[in-house]
């Protein structure tokens, strides 16, 4: 087996900088919690520099550094962060998996591994591979360094040691070679605990070469059995299962605010970094966005959560954040916003196969972006194809998925029947209102509207229709005539008997 490990050594900080890159080249720390007593938890290179320091207040960081840029670490971008690391490796490996989370001296790293078995074959090499990964983590934000080797455990540890050499180094160990490279790795790498440290300090023990020349049995009697496992990774052993395959699910951004919001243009311009940031995870994994949720965190502690549909799957972010925007807008959230979150629902992107011997039509793709903006306009759910609705309800309809028809000859596709030339019957919604003078014989006689004016020269009818007498508010009941007027017009008219009115609510063409 061959495993490759990319790994982020500082991940608070390279959340941050993912959200906002304009702070990238400037002097920035993280503090614990807001306030000047607040503790710093991670700074950059250049407040490093400066003489900012780690687990100092925040206000001895500004007297260190005036021109210090200070926010507050968001587990929610940490989260996110950690797994746009395996949107990363999922990208380019059937299999990977996030590495535990640690504490101590390590607590601030992320690493995942990556099934790197068998990959010649698509990137020439086990370096190309471990290059690949390193930019295509780097095009999500996330600075890595990246180690292949025969285990997880040999992979995390050199990764570790290529820390020191900064973001971008690659390291491949080839297979065999496992004991001879680790034995001048120093044993900090392995992050034992206080205790077991302390022990191996004492006894001299300071590079992982010393550690496997002890003997295994004096070590676990004089260490505990604890020790065996760090001695077996020194090793260069195997000793963790195989990656699993990854299931399909949900992918999210998230972000805590410094600050509530109340307004929705600051909101929308907050929500079009978490879509953008979403939208290049997403395409890192060859997907689009299916399904649309968010979830806002209210001032207060309530919750505001909304589900917005989209008509197809669709990579296009003005499309996303205009969807946002309107819903946003139609219904604002009920209190100020102190956090948001944006989940989407992988979804393979549409395709279509070509007719050789016919014009192509809209990409899919296209299509699916036109009718995700045309529902942006219009209002969810009012985008679709017309169906006959199970109503008989006069002018009753239903809206179905909208789904391009299949090109003539294709498989599934059925041919439209021949049909003998007949009249079509142009609905008006709504209908046009009437003066109609009756017959003696109780038809229509004389019709005056804005599509149809002069004497009823003939006239069928009366249809009555009736139903809902169960519901004052859906009951209806008409009478309906095909009526032809002296200026060559071919009309339906109909009499409400709830509104005692005439209304013409279909033309023959």
């Amino acid at each position: 087996m061959r495993v490759a490990c990319a790994l982020v050594q500082d991940l608070p900080l390279a959340a941050a900088l993912r959200a906002s890159p304009e702070l990238v080249g400037l002097p920035l720390a993280l503090a614990s919690g807001p306030g000047p007593r607040a503790e710093i938890a991670a700074v950059s290179p250049e407040a490093a520099r400066r003489g900012v320091r780690r687990f100092t207040s925040v206000a001895q960081a500004r007297t260190a550094c005036a021109q210090l840029c200070v926010r507050t670490a968001s587990p929610a971008l940490e989260q996110a962060a950690r797994e746009a690391l395996l949107d990363a490796a999922l990208g380019l490996a059937p299999r990977a998996a996030l590495a535990p989370l640690v504490s101590g001296a390590y607590a601030g790293e992320a690493a995942v591994f990556a099934d790197a078995s068998g990959v010649g074959a698509l990137f020439r090499s086990e370096q190309g591979f471990a290059t690949a990964l390193g930019v295509g983590a780097q095009k999500l934000g996330l600075p890595t360094v990246v180690a292949l080797a025969g285990s997880q455990g040999v992979a995390h540890l050199l990764a570790r040691s290529l820390s020191r050499l900064g973001p971008g180094a690659v390291c491949v160990l080839p297979a065999g070679g496992e004991a001879a490279r680790l034995a001048a790795l120093p044993i900090d790498l392995l992050d034992p605990g206080d205790e077991l440290a302390e022990a191996l300090t004492r006894y001299g023990v300071r590079t992982l070469g010393e550690l496997v020349a002890l003997p295994r049995r004096a070590l676990a009697t004089r260490l505990g059995p604890g020790v065996l496992s760090l001695v077996a990774l020194a090793r260069g052993e195997p000793v963790e299962a195989r990656l699993p395959t990854p299931v399909r699910g949900r992918h999210a951004e998230a972000i805590d605010l410094d600050f509530a919001i109340d307004r929705s243009e600051p909101l929308v311009f907050v929500i079009q970094g978490l879509l953008s940031r979403l939208l290049a995870r997403l395409e890192a994994r060859a997907l689009a966005c299916g399904e649309l949720s968010l979830h806002l965190g209210l001032e207060g502690g309530g919750r505001d959560d909304r589900l917005i549909g989209l008509t197809a799957p669709t990579t296009d972010l003005r499309v996303l954040v205009r969807i946002a925007s309107q819903a946003l807008e139609s219904h604002p959230p009920r209190a100020a916003v102190i956090g948001a979150r944006v989940e989407a629902l992988g979804a393979p992107s549409q395709r279509d196969q070509l007719d050789l011997f016919r014009p192509a039509g809209p990409a899919p793709a296209v299509l699916g972006r036109t009718l995700a903006e045309l529902e942006a306009l219009c209002g969810a759910g009012r985008v679709g194809a017309p169906a006959v609705a199970d109503d008989h309800r006069p002018g009753a309809y239903a809206l179905h998925p909208f789904r391009p028809p299949a090109p003539a000859g294709a498989a599934g596709s059925v041919p439209p029947p021949a049909r003998a030339p007949a009249l079509a019957l142009r609905a008006l919604r709504p209908p046009v209102r009437a003066q109609v003078t009756p017959a003696r014989g109780g038809g229509p006689a004389w019709v005056r509207s804005p599509v149809a004016n002069g004497h009823v020269l003939h006239a069928a009818g009366p249809w009555r229709t009736t139903g809902g007498w169960w519901s004052a508010e859906e009951r209806f009941a008409y009478d309906s005539f095909d009526v032809q007027t002296s200026d060559g017009t071919l009309a339906r008219l109909r009499y409400d008997h709830r509104t005692r009115v005439w209304e013409i609510d279909a033309i023959y063409d």
